[in-house]
This record gives C-alpha cells, structure tokens and sequence, in this order.
C-alpha cells in the first residue's frame, strides 16, 4: 500500500507541476509566465507531494531502497503529466503551437548540452527544497522556493518532469523524445545530489 500511496502522490505532483507549465504555455512575457509557474513546485511542497527532481536530491542520504521509491515516483510523475497533457489538449487553450515551439528547441539541442542544462536545473531545485524545508523564516521559505523555480524556468534549464507534459501537449513522443527525457533526467538527478554531496565533503574536511 506504501508503493501505491507513493504513486498516487507522485501522479499528483505531475499533476501540478503541469497546471504551472499550461500557465507558462498561457503567458505571453518568459519573465511573468516563469513567475507563475513556481505555482507547481509551490503545490507540491505546500501539500507535501512527490516529485522526482525534488526527492532524487536526497538520494545519498537514504538507504539503497530510496533509489527504487526514486523510480516510481518517476513513472507516477510521467503519469500524471501525461494525463494532464492530453487532457489540455481538449480544450479551448491555444497552447499546442507555443509547445510544440519549444520541443522542437529542446530535441535540436545537443545531448551534452540537454544534460548540463538538466544539471543546472535540479541544482536550483535542490536549493528552493532546501530553504523550503530548512529556513526558520516563513517569507525565507517561499522566496527561496519562488527565486529558484523562476531562475531556471527564466534561463530555459531542463526539468525532465516539466518536459514530460511539454512533451505531452505538443504531440512530440518518439524514441528520439524518450531518449532525451531520460539523458534530462539523469542530468537531474546529477544536479540534484551535486550540493547535498559537496555538504558532506565540506562536513568532512572541517572534521
């Protein structure tokens, strides 16, 4: 039943995180289209949700069986991006065009370069997670979450969650499209363990 309330969760997360991507797909300015869709990461921390970017960042922190709960949060995410993607394209939105723009930007980019954008990405995932959680402040915890999911929607980093209901909206699957998900999430995952690993050698080298 674990497994199943995770997946649940998970499919919830890509629910969210894909209302904050029809905003962007919605708003005309990058800058206030990248400040709404914070709206998606603001629900997941807020109703406690899983999401991969996020919880791949504690990876190293976990026993061995984290990396399978990883996984299925995973395919619960695609789930859930991939309904609503499909789903938005029943509607009135005027939002294919504008996604299908901006795959076609993503699957013309080199693989190296999808990779490095996805690390960028979940650093600053890891960083908006982490003043979520760790700061005693309450406007410090939403500005950090806000700051960071608006930085990298802004600098067009690579968010595999995010992407999965672009992908979805846009018509855009194939094996190329399935390929450069999983290059971005491992990018992600890469980005994501980055600060939490560096927080450990520093623990380290001050003894």
């Amino acid at each position: 039943m674990k497994k199943l309330a995770t997946f649940i969760s998970a499919v919830l997360a890509g629910a969210a995180i894909s209302i904050g991507g029809a905003v962007f797909l919605c708003t005309e300015s990058r800058t206030a289209g990248a400040a709404l869709f914070s709206v998606g990461l603001f629900a997941v921390c807020t109703l406690g949700l899983d999401l991969f970017t996020g919880k791949v960042c504690y990876i190293f922190q976990n026993p061995p069986a984290y990396t399978v709960r990883c996984g299925l949060i995973w395919l619960g995410n695609l789930t859930g991006t991939l309904l609503m993607g499909r789903l938005l394209r029943l509607t009135r939105l005027d939002v294919i065009e504008k996604a299908q723009g901006i795959c076609e930007g993503k699957l013309s980019d080199g693989l190296l370069s999808v990779f490095l954008l996805a690390v960028f990405c979940n650093i600053l995932i890891y960083l908006s997670v982490e003043s979520y959680r760790e700061n005693p402040h309450e406007l410090g915890k939403y500005l950090g979450l806000f700051l960071g999911v608006v930085v990298f929607v802004q600098a067009g980093f690579e968010h595999c969650v995010a992407n999965m209901f672009y992908f979805t909206v846009a018509g855009a699957w194939s094996g190329k499209t399935v390929l450069y998900l999983v290059v971005m999430t491992l990018g992600n995952a890469a980005g994501g363990v980055l600060f939490p690993l560096g927080k450990k050698l520093r623990a380290r080298a001050e003894g």
